[in-house]
């Protein structure tokens, strides 16, 4: 690994901890710096702002999200463990992170003001991962009025809805269920 990736890793540790801990609006670059070890000329040469930090992060994070879903994946072959490791790592992951932390609402704030962009992206790379797990459902799904794409929009959507809106994380894993059922539904023969 070069020295850059492991300063940018690094960076990005920090941050989340920082991030964590005091929230976005209250981390400042000097923070981000300290925390991780490193002057402040070293870090705005990685990254120009917290705007970039925090892009970096959610790009950081939705990468691991998808590549633990996809190495998961290659052992599982019927549609509802795929399911499962899906929306465990789109929604599950996310979930439990933001509710260890203290300043959680500071970060998802911070993530929407920010990072739109980067959340869209991730949130379509896990779109068309979804679709290709129901693409060969085809037949099944056209004659119940569907298609894969419109319910991988669906599922994403709504799976990223619950992790917003779950009182807990029992409930959460309750809607994941009933939405990964009524998948299932939507693709038996």
């Amino acid at each position: 690994m070069s020295i850059m990736i492991k300063t940018e890793n690094n960076i990005l540790n920090a941050a989340m901890r920082m991030f964590s801990r005091y929230g976005v609006k209250r981390t400042s670059m000097a923070d981000l710096a300290q925390e991780a070890g490193i002057s402040r000329q070293t870090l705005y040469n990685a990254y120009k702002n917290k705007d970039e930090v925090l892009r970096a992060l959610i790009r950081a994070f939705a990468s691991a999200a998808l590549a633990d879903s996809t190495k998961a994946l290659r052992n599982v072959h019927d549609l509802g463990g795929q399911l499962d490791i899906v929306l465990h790592n789109l929604t599950v992951t996310g979930f439990d992170l933001v509710a260890q932390m203290p300043n959680a609402q500071d970060l998802i704030d911070g993530f929407n003001a920010s990072g739109k962009a980067e959340m869209d992206a991730a949130a379509e790379t896990f779109r068309l991962l979804i679709a290709d797990l129901l693409k060969p459902h085809h037949a099944a799904l056209a004659r119940n009025g569907l298609d894969a794409d419109a319910l991988a929009d669906f599922v994403q959507h709504a799976a990223k809805a619950m992790g917003r809106t779950a009182r807990d994380r029992a409930h959460l894993l309750q809607q994941l269920h009933s939405l990964r059922q009524l998948c299932l539904a939507a693709t038996a023969a």
